[in-house]
């Protein structure tokens, strides 16, 4: 999966530095213009609710028929867009052609560490998934270069599944349950143990992705991003919860990922619930992750055992759950209600409209969501007139790599320039 000379410039909406790539923004140099509409034409074309012609593009643009049809020429060209038949004429003239994102073009690669497993995700232009692959192992033992070695051979098996072949590795971008510097340096990921971890550099000595352009961006993030694309127009303002056995959020205003000061935002599972609490891995004590962490949860519903692997707990969990035992009822009330204390306070400071439980959460939403909701009510003081919608996410547990992996392909619809060939 060869790349193009010109790199692309790294995953969109992440805010992110990567490893390779083109630096964003600065003023339009004389081609600027010409970049910019191509960026426009993409994201018509990706947005449509059907194949669009190159007469509905002008219209919604406002470019001309001849600009238009030059930039899509141009779009085909680079295997960036597609023609598809047009739909049977159901008056006089001839039906336009309709145009969407190529199947064959660009892709994207999404790796996920967590702490209990390892994820990768491809993804081609139209945000289908190619290949979902999942290492279900405690990452906690071994040291942050064992760790990265394996997320390596993981996505060398992803890039060659037969699905995936003939695409074009666009970039890489790699989910970690902590603090991301702009340079993709993890500063702290308490659950895992890791300190000051570079992760790009590790990466970068990986036959895989050697010559790949990676970024690293926190989990929660990547995972609300993949949510906002996967429920286009539905949502825009919303905190994407994301339940592993860490907790984290993915904040999203006006449908742009907040990120704080210093792209630290959203690290829910180390707000307190009670300062006298538990010690938590992190320092402090009382934090969210000792209560509606997920291996709190299996403790507390009587399901975790010595070398049973957390997806089999979890199972069981939800069968228990489904049969109304009430360790397991229980453990599960007691986690949403403590999530729902803090989630409060978020929607209390932030006024988003919706929650959206991610991770474990999702599957466990019946159960939980009352509870969230019963807590948020209570203590919201705009509750009363306007509600907040409390929902199960639609990608569950694969939010994450999904999400990672999307992001790279919305940074190659929003700057095609560099994938198309040129003299």
């Amino acid at each position: 999966m060869p790349t193009p000379d010109a790199p692309v410039t790294g995953p969109a909406d992440t805010g992110r530095s990567t490893r390779t790539g083109r630096p964003a923004g600065g003023p339009l140099r004389q081609a600027g213009l010409r970049e910019h509409h191509l960026g426009l034409v993409m994201r018509q074309v990706a947005a449509a609710r059907r194949p669009p012609s190159r007469a509905d593009i002008a219209a919604a643009t406002g470019l001309t028929r001849a600009t238009v049809s030059a930039l899509v020429d141009e779009l085909i060209t680079g295997r960036l867009l597609a023609e598809v038949a047009p739909p049977p004429r159901t008056g006089a003239g001839r039906p336009a052609t309709g145009l969407v994102l190529a199947a064959d073009g660009p892709a994207g690669l999404g790796l996920e560490i967590n702490v209990d497993y390892l994820a990768a995700c491809v993804v081609d232009l139209a945000g289908t998934v190619r290949h979902r692959t999942v290492l279900r192992a405690d990452q906690r033992p071994d040291q942050p270069r064992q760790v990265l070695a394996r997320l390596a051979d993981l996505a060398g098996t992803a890039l060659a599944a037969p699905q995936v072949a003939g695409l074009t590795l666009a970039g890489a971008a790699v989910a970690v349950p902590g603090l991301v510097a702009r340079d993709g340096l993890v500063r702290l990921a308490p659950n895992l143990g890791w300190h000051d971890v570079d992760v790009p550099g590790a990466l970068a000595q990986q036959p895989t992705l050697a010559d790949v352009a990676v970024v690293v961006d926190n989990e929660a993030n990547l995972a609300a991003l993949g949510e906002l694309h996967a429920r286009a127009g539905e949502l825009t303002d919303f905190v994407y919860v994301s339940g592993e056995i860490g907790i984290g959020a993915g904040i999203i205003i006006d449908g742009h990922l907040f990120r704080g000061a210093r792209g630290w935002s959203g690290e829910l599972g180390h707000m307190a619930v009670r300062p006298d609490g538990p010690a938590c891995r992190c320092g402090a004590a009382g934090c969210l992750e000792q209560y509606a962490g997920q291996e709190a949860i299996l403790r507390a519903a009587g399901v975790a055992r010595a070398g049973l692997p957390a997806a089999a707990a979890l199972r069981r969990l939800t069968r228990r759950a489904g049969s109304a035992d009430v360790a397991a009822r229980s453990a599960l009330d007691s986690a949403a209600t403590a999530l729902g204390v803090v989630l409060a306070g978020v929607v209390n400071l932030l006024d988003v409209q919706t929650v959206v439980l991610g991770g474990i959460y999702a599957p466990l939403a019946d159960w939980m969501v009352p509870h969230v909701e019963a807590e948020i009510t209570r203590r919201v003081l705009t509750a009363a007139w306007s509600p907040v919608a409390v929902r199960a996410s639609v990608l569950g547990a694969e939010a994450a790599a999904t999400g990672a992996a999307g992001s790279v392909v919305r940074a190659v619809r929003d700057h095609p320039a560099p994938w198309l060939v040129r003299p």
